[in-house]
């Protein structure tokens, strides 16, 4: 296959009902399944998502709790970014131990009913690229969508490709952050 061509994409979108914590959870099935919890694998973030460990991605979003619009991507390698409608997209690399995936909002008691299963990952286990794109108006707590993109990719530096947002800004630097 060579690079010209069309990567082969599978699209999700979903209604995520959270709960509490302004949080979207990428869960690997095995993980889950198994009940592993965080492992010692070192924990990194890039703003709107922090890799807990294998398999665990905490998506940061503007809503508190409700039901928030995701559409996810899994494609068999880089989708290339969608710079327009997008306030922040930034990148991030993830393990899959399983090849699959949950998405799940926060939630005070595990509902199963309540996870979405994503396509399966193309590669099945490995290293994955994460890259969340969000839109809306991130400081009146307004949000028309989140966009996640998966593909196959080699461990590399988390990226901000695009910031655009008070939100993201002091996410990535609270210390730095005042208000305008």
């Amino acid at each position: 296959m060579s690079r010209d061509e069309t990567p082969v994409v599978h699209t999700k979108q979903m209604e995520v009902e959270v709960e509490d914590c302004s949080a979207v959870y990428l869960l690997d099935r095995e993980d889950y399944e198994a009940g592993a919890g965080l492992d010692d694998s070192p924990t990194h973030s890039i703003g709107l998502i922090e890799v807990e460990g294998k398999g665990i991605a905490c998506l940061n979003i503007a809503a508190q709790w409700g039901e928030v619009p995701f559409t996810v991507a899994v494609a068999d390698r880089d989708p290339g970014a969608h710079f327009d409608g997008y306030e922040d997209i930034v990148e991030i690399s993830f393990e899959s131990t399983s090849g699959e995936l949950l998405l799940a909002g926060w939630q005070t008691d595990w509902d199963d009913e309540k996870a979405h299963s994503l396509p399966p990952l193309p590669a099945g286990p490995g290293p994955y690229r994460l890259r969340y794109h969000t839109q809306g108006d991130m400081e009146s707590w307004s949000i028309d969508g989140y966009y996640l993109q998966i593909w196959p990719a080699p461990q590399h530096d988390p990226a901000v490709l695009k910031n655009t947002s008070q939100f993201l800004q002091y996410l990535l630097n609270p210390k730095a952050w005042k208000s305008q």
